[in-house]
């Protein structure tokens, strides 16, 4: 069996691991998964210490999406019964960041569902991102979709620090997802706001029919674009999309899935992201030995875990919420 414990003082000292090493992560025999997330928690401990990034995300807009994606209740072909409804007014989108600000979030994460901003959403967005600057110390994140030529500059300007388009999966995977756009677009989406000084947040979805290769693919991509944040969203398959009913996750294996993205991405904030609660289960805990940032409050169709119990387990953990980079208790 491999030796986890020098494989992470090899990765802090600079070593990238090989697929094959990867794989060896993926299937840890159920009873080694103490070694290999104190393993982990070697690497996240050398970059993060003990502390833990909170996100709260606002769901802008919501449903009526033209695309296609398997996963979501929000696409054009879910016959998920969620509500539905047009680009919220700026003063609704400042209000959501006065709660992010009582939770102790450091990052405000403004989402809103469609291919991409139309000029007018995309002028209400900045417009309270200006105004949420003005009366809060907190990270903005947009995630709007596929960005037009000139949007990122104009986020970039109202002050957002930081733009989230997920790869979701596997370069080769991704068409038995969606069709309506390609992996490359989201790509280039990433990249444009890089170019724009803007910091890359993409991350993936795990259990969506994927072979374990692509989750090493996965990380291994989002290596490759530098993303500075990595949410892991684990599937929380929706009635009435393409993947309901799929349940191929296990509390064990995600924790695994966790620690191979921090060895693979050994200096980025990994985020356990939708679908802990449900995947991860009464191992939730054990997720932050990997992982050094989570959402509180809810998801964007989905509910999450209330915000009082998340930081009651990060205390529980001895870990502390890490606020803009100042030590804040929990």
């Amino acid at each position: 069996m491999l030796n986890f414990k020098a494989l992470a003082n090899d990765v802090i000292k600079g070593y990238e691991i090989t697929e094959e090493e990867a794989m060896e992560i993926l299937e840890c025999p159920d009873g080694e998964i103490l070694e290999l997330l104190n393993s982990a928690y070697l690497i996240r401990k050398q970059y993060f210490g003990n502390k833990v990034k909170l996100n709260m995300i606002i769901n802008t807009k919501s449903g009526a999406c033209p695309e296609n994606c398997g996963y979501c209740a929000q696409s054009r072909d879910s016959t998920n019964p969620i509500e539905k409804y047009r680009m919220m007014e700026k003063e609704t989108i400042v209000s959501g960041a006065e709660r992010a600000h009582q939770l102790n979030s450091g990052t405000y994460c403004i989402v809103a569902s469609g291919r991409g901003p139309t000029t007018r959403e995309l002028n209400q967005v900045t417009s309270a991102v200006k105004e949420i600057k003005e009366k809060y110390d907190l990270k903005i994140c947009a995630c709007l979709g596929i960005l037009k030529p000139g949007q990122a500059d104009q986020l970039k300007e109202a002050g957002v620090d930081r733009y989230n388009h997920n790869i979701n999966t596997s370069e080769k995977h991704h068409d038995t997802i969606t069709t309506s756009h390609s992996y490359q677009d989201r790509v280039e989406t990433v990249n444009k706001a890089k170019d724009a000084g803007i910091s890359p947040c993409s991350g993936v979805i795990v259990g969506m029919k994927e072979t374990k290769e692509d989750v090493i693919h996965m990380a291994i991509a989002l290596k490759e674009l530098d993303a500075d944040s990595i949410p892991v969203n684990f599937l929380h398959a929706m009635e009435g999309t393409l993947l309901e009913g799929t349940d191929e996750l296990n509390p064990l294996y995600c924790l695994k899935v966790l620690s191979l993205f921090r060895f693979i991405n050994p200096s980025k904030e990994i985020r356990i992201s939708g679908g802990r609660e449900v995947n991860l289960r009464s191992l939730q805990p054990l997720g932050l030995y990997a992982a050094n940032s989570i959402f509180i409050g809810d998801y964007l169709t989905t509910a999450g875990q209330e915000g009082t119990k998340d930081h009651q387990m990060l205390k529980d953990l001895g870990f502390e919420v890490d606020y803009e980079g100042s030590e804040m208790p929990v």
